[in-house]
């Protein structure tokens, strides 16, 4: 707002806030009162013309006003478009890096960071930076807390209107809303601020209605300055549409993480030992919980049961019902695990039974490792059957190939599942790799296009990698997925697919 000293040499009237904004405006050549020449061109000759210093108030005075509204639609446009890309933004993550950007555009500001710590304890808690590298940010962090408005950033502990800290002088810093006074600044704080070359910063509180605060942000300046009180406005009603956004935003991390920590609690802790057998896994859980599962049971004489599947849907019901599944698919394996095919039709019974609208694909493989068995057979052996589900991959030096299993529904979509099994006999050195199709459905591809992406994969494993299961899920994870296009499909699909990879070499 202006000056209240310069209130009186407005010609017109002080305008009421729109939508909080209220940026002063300083005359411009347009609202200098024009001239008795250019007044009587336009004045009727039956009225007296004005003399040649007479102010005309009323073109000044509409000047002013479409100065002002067009000051305020300016605002009320730029905030709208920076509210619109928030609200785009779908994750906890990129509404931070969104809510920084706006801010430094907002204040005049290159830099800054925002320090996330909701004062409920609850988490989560997080540093992020705007032209700050970790090690930057990692510098900040050695700034006593507590010692300056700066300091206080780190503790998420601003003043409620914010503050600016300038460096002037070495030693000394202005205390915000002080007026003039000066406080000490720490050492630290000043050899930070020389490192990372800026000599101003502002800083707003992160307030929701709940949890309350959030955390603070501030935004570094090259030179000496501070925001006009103007920029004040609009970054005031920005942070406080974005607070509550970021609120939200918190709440569907902490949901996706609850989700995520019970769906890997459902799922092995550990991966058995089984002489002539290496075994790995790998998990990603999509942000809304998906029904994906792995298991590796031990079972008698030392064979091995191998297990993967995919319940449909998401969020807290479709784990629910993966952990009943997978709880149950063991149950049956150890009784009949022999037979991969009674144990699926058991296992499609009581899903039929229990939950007749709910369907799912699973995959489990009888294996005997060479050597295992009462017979001493030095074969590998592997009998395996598949409801819906996608084929193994069958990995080695000599061939790498798709396991062809019978085409069958999926579990729950018949009224009587039953297909027949295939068997299969590893070579020494190969690996078995079962997953789900949350893998193919991450690459964005059509499926017979996936399917090619994860074979060439396979196939281009390095040398040195063969012989480690676990090193083959990282070099299949990152060949499918690279970064760059993971992130491109999970942003097109909501990143709703599970992700698991299960791979047994054997010896």
């Amino acid at each position: 707002m202006a000056p209240a000293g310069k209130a009186d040499t407005m010609s017109a009237p002080h305008l009421p806030k729109v939508a909080g904004i209220d940026p002063a405006v300083t005359a411009s050549p347009h609202t200098v009162a024009p001239t008795s020449t250019s007044t009587s061109t336009s004045t009727p000759t039956s009225t007296p013309a004005r003399t040649a210093h007479a102010p005309a108030p009323a073109p000044a005075a509409s000047s002013v006003i479409q100065d002002r509204l067009a000051g305020m639609v300016s605002d009320l446009t730029t905030l709208h478009e920076l509210t619109e890309r928030l609200a785009r933004a779908c994750d906890l993550a990129s509404s931070l890096q969104e809510f920084l950007r706006a801010g430094a555009a907002l204040v005049g500001a290159r830099r800054g960071l925002l320090v996330l710590e909701p004062s409920d304890g609850l988490g989560p808690a997080t540093t992020i930076g705007l032209g700050l590298s970790r090690a930057d940010l990692g510098h900040i962090e050695t700034v006593p807390r507590g010692s300056t408005s700066y300091g206080r950033i780190l503790d998420g502990l601003p003043d409620a209107h914010g503050g600016s800290d300038v460096l002037p002088e070495p030693g000394l810093v202005p205390a915000p809303g002080s007026a003039g006074q000066t406080a000490p600044v720490d050492p630290r704080h000043r050899e930070v601020a020389v490192r990372l070359g800026f000599a101003a910063s502002y800083s707003l509180p992160v307030t929701a209605d709940a949890p309350g605060r959030l955390g603070a942000a501030v935004w570094l300046y090259d030179e000496q300055a501070e925001p006009s009180d103007r920029q004040r406005d609009l970054v005031g009603l920005y942070v406080r549409h974005a607070s509550e956004h970021l609120a939200r935003m918190v709440e569907v991390e902490r949901s996706r993480s609850d989700l995520a920590t019970v769906s890997e609690e459902l799922l092995p802790s550990r991966l058995p030992r089984i002489s002539g057998v290496q075994l790995a896994a790998r998990h990603h859980s999509g942000p809304r919980g998906g029904g994906d599962w792995y298991d590796a049971l031990p079972l008698p004489e030392g064979a091995l049961g191998l297990s993967v599947g995919s319940v449909t849907g998401s969020g807290p019901s479709a784990v629910a019902a993966m952990g009943r599944l997978r709880a149950s698919l063991r149950a049956y394996a150890v009784m009949e695990g022999e037979d991969p095919v009674a144990v699926l039709s058991d296992l499609e019974l009581l899903l039929r039974l229990t939950e007749p609208a709910r369907s799912a694909t699973a995959l489990f493989a009888y294996c005997e490792p060479a050597g295992t068995t009462q017979s001493g057979s030095r074969r590998n052996k592997i009998i395996l059957a598949g409801a819906g589900h996608t084929p193994p991959l069958l990995i080695g030096e000599r061939r790498t190939e798709y396991v062809e299993t019978t085409l069958s529904a999926p579990l729950g979509m018949l009224s009587c599942w039953e297909a027949p099994s295939v068997e299969i006999e590893p070579a020494p050195g190969e690996t078995v790799l079962l997953y789900t199709d949350g893998l193919l459905r991450r690459t964005g591809d059509p499926m017979d296009r996936a399917y090619a992406r994860l074979h060439a994969a396979a196939a281009g494993i390095p040398r040195s990698a063969r012989e480690d299961p676990a090193a083959i899920c990282d070099h299949i994870l990152r060949t499918v997925l690279p970064e760059a296009q993971a992130h491109d499909a999970a942003s097109a699909m909501d990143a709703a697919e599970d992700i698991v990879l299960l791979a047994a070499r054997f010896d």
